[in-house]
């Protein structure tokens, strides 16, 4: 058991969320007990995850995707309203780290999926930033790989079928990758001479982008490229921190 000040203080001083502009708020959104034993870690804090902590009678949840996002309404009605109350009710913290969840070295959705996938030696898809704030990677197979079969590899390691454009090279050595809804950085692959983009999400414009530059693409789904980052962190925080801790997954198909 720990202090919840102790607790964000540590969970600060390894994600480092200063470095990061980010789309909300990252640290503690909703106060609940003071006293934190038990830490329930999803990819959203929706009314399903909450209810799986209250069931579990952890008192904190930690999450990619929290509240409060930039142009969100800033009334507290209907589903929103709903959720926090339940936390409050239950007097459940609840704790969401977003753009530092993507971009650690070695716990975030990024690095989870590079150690997934057999690749090596991940650099930054930013180049200009180092890459532990990087919101992407690229990385390489040690050996070159069909394309096919890098589509086999993602969708058994993420338990799921994949989208594959195949618009570029039949094998497949650089990989860049960034989790969640992240397509609009399929330039940037092209300029760090990727072989293959893979991301959650696709957007209409995605493909004609993948064909005319010649990169193959992959949509692996937003929800399945971000749940290592939030497991990760239940690991280390009963590992690292000694907190009783568990990742719970909700499952969606987008």
């Amino acid at each position: 058991m720990v202090n919840r000040h102790e607790f964000e203080k540590a969970l600060t001083a390894i994600l480092k969320p200063n470095k990061f502009k980010d789309y909300a708020p990252n640290g503690l959104q909703v106060e609940g007990s003071e006293k934190i034993s038990k830490v329930v870690t999803g990819v959203t804090a929706s009314q399903a995850l909450i209810n799986e902590a209250v069931k579990l009678q952890a008192d904190t949840i930690l999450v990619h995707h929290g509240y409060f996002w930039k142009g969100e309404s800033q009334v507290m009605t209907g589903v929103k309203y709903k959720r926090i109350s339940s936390l409050i009710k239950n007097d459940i913290n609840l704790f969401a780290y977003h753009l530092p969840l993507d971009a650690h070295p070695e716990l975030g959705n990024n690095a989870q999926l590079v150690k997934k996938f057999g690749l090596e030696n991940p650099q930054p898809l930013q180049a200009y930033l180092p890459l532990e704030e990087s919101i992407g990677v690229v990385a390489e197979f040690k050996l070159a790989v069909g394309v096919n079969e890098v589509k086999s590899i993602v969708e058994k390691e993420l338990g799921r079928k994949v989208l594959l454009e195949f618009a570029g090279k039949s094998e497949i050595k650089a990989v860049a990758l960034c989790s969640g809804g992240a397509q609009g950085y399929i330039e940037q692959a092209v300029e760090r001479g990727a072989d293959l983009y893979l991301t959650g999400e696709v957007s209409e414009q995605t493909i004609h982008l993948a064909r005319e530059y010649g990169i193959n693409f992959i949509a692996a789904g937003h929800h399945a490229t971000e749940r290592y980052g939030a497991k990760a962190m239940a690991r280390y925080i009963q590992d690292e921190l000694g907190i009783e801790a568990c990742f719970v997954d909700i499952d969606n198909p987008a």
